[in-house]
């Protein structure tokens, strides 16, 4: 093991291809995924402030717009799973805009409850209902999820928290306020 500028260098498998892996291969790769994990709330906190620089057009940064949105859910008294799902439900917006949802869905997928996981990933048609008519889309789209048994949770998330995080004068809790808990999601620490 030698040591390098971003940190200790583990050995490494030697395979080309998985059909050539070993158990041993596995077994020094494995563990790395652990140390992946523990690094991914400070990767989630980067992406979160890489929202401050962007506005798109909106009343307020997007960094802004989540922690309004966590914010409102927090001190409405969700419980911690949903307003962590609040405050990244937009983290995909830097990355491609047409399909955040996705993004923020698959990070929370394994930490969180159906319910919250379907509130994220669908936030996006969901939110369509306030604006949609606006540029010429079909702001019922969400209406096919009306048979889901997170549909009202999804409306409500959108109706209650989501569409209304906007206001440039709402003092919204600091992202340091959440870091606690994105690593408590992410790491479990």
């Amino acid at each position: 093991m030698t040591d390098t500028a971003s940190g200790p260098q583990t050995k490494r498998a030697s395979f080309t291809n998985f059909e050539e892996s070993t158990a041993e291969d596995w077994a020094m790769i494995l563990p790395q995924l652990k140390l992946t994990q523990s690094r991914v709330a400070d990767r989630v906190i980067g992406l979160l402030r890489d929202l401050e620089s962007d506005h798109g057009g909106f009343p307020v940064n997007r960094l802004e717009h989540s922690l309004q949105t966590a914010t409102r859910a927090e001190r409405a008294g969700k419980d911690d799973e949903y307003v962590f799902c609040a405050l990244v439900h937009d983290i995909g917006d830097t990355l491609s805009p047409y399909n955040h949802p996705d993004i923020a869905a698959a990070i929370v997928k394994p930490f969180v409850s159906e319910a919250n996981y379907f509130m994220v990933k669908h936030h996006g048609e969901f939110q369509g209902y306030y604006f949609w008519d606006y540029i010429g889309l079909d702001a019922n789209a969400r209406d096919k999820y009306r048979n889901s048994p997170h549909f009202e949770r999804t409306v409500e998330f959108c109706g209650e928290y989501d569409q209304t995080a906007f206001n440039a004068s709402y003092v919204s809790n600091p992202l340091e306020h959440y870091e606690p808990l994105i690593r408590q999601m992410l790491c479990g620490t």
